[in-house]
């Protein structure tokens, strides 16, 4: 097949749209088919790339929006003869991707990757016109999915919202994978892990509860220093890491000390993505109290690591977090430090629901992934073939 991927969000950006995109293309690539990028300019990409083709676009804060798309890009798209198109943005990119399918009658697969109205509060500054654009962002989220043949979500809980919002149309669940490999051990270096330790000044006798991600407000990371208070005071041993950047780092920084546990919570800043395995492997726990996951990828990526999970109930964990087996969900701070403190204090329980971990995340290989997209991608193809 000959595949066109759109996306606003391509390497060199590192982010989890980004890694997915490139993941995808490299899978169906490795499987004989032919893929084209078509995503944003960019200043930091490469001189030449393979089958990369951008358009003009200008940075608005850390994403680049892109602009006109002329006559002689459309032509140029036309000759390739693309089979299938799949977009993974709702915007300009995706918007490109929508027309130009319905202009070759082709079929349009769409991947819901973000729950936008979870971050209105970053747009709507007044808390009255919050509910309005709710439901603006709601109506044409439903308007962009019905224009697709198929819609996949990453899990249960992202199609429910979207059926809620008036999506019509056929939708997949396929959750992201991710390059188990990389998280699994073949990749890890243990020296290397060390050194980001003794950097970060965590001993070797500290037990280190983390979370891996965007430092937002939706992220609820307030709601665990509050609820880790108390523990954390009467524990010195434990240290709680967070890796990541954002918004609400300085608020948190700020909440830290005013709870008088900034000597125990770590502020790692943003790292690479080619690093971040190493600092799954230096933890005991992945501490998490999001709701706003649409999958929760972080969580998949602790597990290949063999870190157990303790996260906030959320549907998005149905099929992935699993109580006393590759860790536990919790709905309340008590809830929270009880299991946080049975498994610090139990090894062989931590050992056996770390070993789990790592094997219940099997099921989310980027193989699996591209896999299910492959074979969604050859069923619209045969069906629009024989309509």
């Amino acid at each position: 097949m000959r595949i066109g991927l759109f996306t606003d969000n391509y390497f060199p950006k590192i982010n989890g749209v980004a890694t997915s995109v490139l993941m995808l293309r490299e899978k169906l690539e490795a499987d004989g088919h032919v893929v084209y990028i078509f995503t944003t300019s960019d200043p930091d990409a490469p001189e030449t790339e393979h089958n990369v083709i951008r358009i003009p676009s200008v940075p608005i804060k850390k994403q680049r929006l892109g602009l006109i798309v002329t006559p002689a890009l459309l032509n140029r798209v036309k000759k390739l003869s693309l089979d299938i198109i799949h977009t993974h943005t709702e915007f300009t990119l995706g918007t490109l991707g929508k027309h130009l399918a319905k202009r070759m009658d082709i079929p349009h697969v769409h991947t819901m990757h973000t729950i936008y109205e979870y971050y209105s509060g970053y747009i709507i500054k007044v808390e009255l016109l919050d509910p309005i654009f709710r439901a603006a962002i709601r109506k044409l989220t439903a308007m962009y999915c019905n224009g697709a043949d198929t819609v996949i979500v990453p899990s249960g809980k992202t199609e429910v919202l979207i059926r809620d919002y008036g999506v019509r149309k056929d939708i997949r669940v396929i959750p992201t994978g991710i390059p188990l490999d990389r998280f699994t051990g073949q990749d890890y270096d243990a020296n290397k892990t060390e050194m980001i330790r003794s950097d970060l000044g965590i001993a070797e006798t500290n037990k280190v509860l983390i979370n891996i991600g965007r430092v937002s407000h939706e992220k609820n990371l307030d709601e665990l220093l509050i609820s880790l208070k108390e523990y954390l005071s009467l524990n010195p041993h434990v240290i709680f890491l967070i890796v990541g950047d954002g918004p609400a780092r300085k608020d948190l920084e700020k909440l830290a000390e005013d709870l008088g546990i900034q000597a125990q919570i770590v502020f790692a800043g943003a790292r690479p993505w080619e690093e971040i395995h190493h600092y799954y492997g230096l933890a005991d726990i992945f501490v998490g109290a999001s709701v706003s996951e649409t999958q929760g990828l972080t969580y998949i990526e602790a597990m290949a690591s063999g870190c157990p999970v303790v996260a906030r109930e959320d549907r998005c964990l149905d099929d992935i977090l699993v109580n006393s087996e590759n860790g536990y969900s919790f709905n309340d701070s008590h809830k929270l430090t009880a299991v946080i403190d049975q498994l610090l204090s139990d090894e062989e329980m931590l050992n056996r629901l770390a070993e789990n971990a790592a094997q219940s995340a099997k099921k989310f290989s980027a193989e699996t992934y591209a896999g299910s997209v492959k074979t969604l991608y050859e069923e619209l193809v045969a069906a629009r073939a024989s309509a």
